[in-house]
């Protein structure tokens, strides 16, 4: 019985040694529900959940390496990562050449939010001067020209948990937050304590990208994709998160 056991495992462990690995990036910005990190390696949420199940699908081991966000075009411009995912268009100086774009998978809103009974500006322009809870490495298009004109000034914090953290004990008026994270924040909050949207501030597909190496499984990375979405599957993950 030992000698089959033992057996087996060493069988266990060659087959993970000659998968392909996928080497995706996660952003230190993340929290719940996209990520939970621990020990600099992320154990749940939807984003890991995702990535886990697509790399799978693709025949491949998914490897993580979590850095700053500002990191993050660096990695991919200097071969560091294979995947990134959460990502659009809008959010990149430059577009990398060697990476290929999946199709959209999931649909995000970016809010301004403020405590329960704030009041707040019919639109963006019209906030009075005065800091907004934003998250570091994050570019807010709509705000973009009320922080050039020095009308708002951005009060960054390390990931979107914290930022609306910051927002509930009273730090600034408002801030903004992703759709998702808000829900989830929602969830936990004690009653009365939860969080309001005041206005959509901008939305976007986000998708993942691969790099085009033919020593990766690219493709079949991009065609799990597509199934998980056809089928429903990324829809399911983003319910089970609260969406």
């Amino acid at each position: 019985m030992r000698t089959l056991l033992a057996l087996l495992l060493l069988w266990t462990a060659q087959c993970l040694a000659d998968q392909p690995v996928l080497r995706f990036s996660v952003a230190e910005s993340w929290s719940m529900p996209l990520v939970r990190i621990e020990g600099d390696q992320p154990v749940e949420g939807l984003l890991y959940d995702l990535m886990q199940a697509a790399a799978q699908a693709a025949g491949a081991r998914a490897e993580y390496h979590v850095m700053a966000r500002l990191r993050l075009e660096e990695a991919m411009n200097g071969g560091d990562i294979d995947v990134r995912c959460y990502v659009s268009t809008q959010w990149l100086i430059d577009r990398p050449k060697d990476f290929i774009w999946s199709i959209p998978l999931i649909h995000q809103r970016d809010l301004l939010v403020a405590r329960a009974g704030e009041a707040g500006p019919g639109l963006p322009e019209q906030l009075p001067p005065q800091a907004i809870g934003t998250v570091l490495g994050y570019t807010y298009a709509t705000l973009q020209p009320l922080l050039a004109q020095n009308r708002v000034h951005r009060e960054d914090s390390r990931n979107q948990l914290l930022a609306l953290q910051k927002l509930q004990a009273g730090r600034y008026r408002y801030a903004v937050s992703n759709q998702l994270s808000l829900q989830w924040f929602n969830r936990q909050a004690p009653a009365g304590q939860q969080l309001q949207a005041l206005a959509v501030l901008d939305d976007q597909d986000l998708g993942c990208m691969v790099r085009n190496d033919p020593d990766i499984p690219a493709q079949a990375f991009l065609r799990a994709l597509v199934r998980m979405k056809a089928s429903g599957e990324i829809e399911r993950l983003v319910e089970r998160y609260g969406g």
